[in-house]
């Protein structure tokens, strides 16, 4: 029996995320992986079952890191214009320290893949979030609406602005596009105003 050795998991992992970034999901085959990641072919089975396993190991820790810098600062409790400004910096921290990570989440997003992780969300990111919505909404701070509408307004506008600021180009026509304080300061109060009674 083979020892696993977590510097080369960690290799194998953040190589297969590269490559599912820059080729899809269907240019990760274990050859090509276990060629850029230094490894054989072997060695990828030691720490996961398929291809599919691999790809799922790496969005749940993906979701957890994600989960988890979401969260920094946070508090259910919070009030909803406190608690929306928290995650919105948070949320923008991620996205911009980890372009590579949070195109990987979108393209896990809109694939097959999606479906099969539904239930993998960490249940205590899922719970804060319901519980801060209800008591906002208890409160008179936040409007009654279905989730998916909530977060279209709350959260869409933040992701694409971080979008356009990563691709570094506005609408077409428009010149250079920067996500700074100000625009994100303005943005917010935006959505504030349309989420709030």
């Amino acid at each position: 029996m083979r020892l696993r050795d977590e510097n080369k998991e960690l290799a194998i992992r953040e190589k297969a995320l590269e490559m599912i970034v820059k080729e899809g999901f269907d240019g990760l085959s274990m050859q090509k992986l276990a060629k850029a990641a230094g490894v054989s072919p072997a060695t990828i089975y030691i720490y996961f079952k398929d291809r599919d396993d691999l790809i799922m190991q790496i969005f749940e820790t993906e979701n957890a890191r994600m989960a988890d810098i979401t969260l920094d600062g946070f508090d259910p409790e919070m009030h909803f214009e406190e608690g929306l400004r928290i995650q919105w910096m948070n949320r923008a921290r991620y996205c911009l320290e980890n372009p590579e990570r949070m195109h990987f989440m979108e393209q896990i997003r809109y694939s097959p893949f999606h479906e099969r992780l539904q239930g993998a969300s960490k249940s205590t990111f899922i719970h804060a979030m319901r519980t801060w919505a209800q008591h906002a909404i208890a409160r008179g701070e936040l409007v009654p609406l279905p989730m998916e509408v909530y977060w279209s307004v709350a959260f869409a506008p933040l992701y694409q602005l971080v979008k356009f600021h990563m691709s570094r180009q506005g609408l077409p026509g428009s010149k250079k596009f920067t996500l700074d304080e100000p625009i994100m300061n303005q943005t917010l109060e935006l959505v504030i105003k349309a989420l709030t009674p």
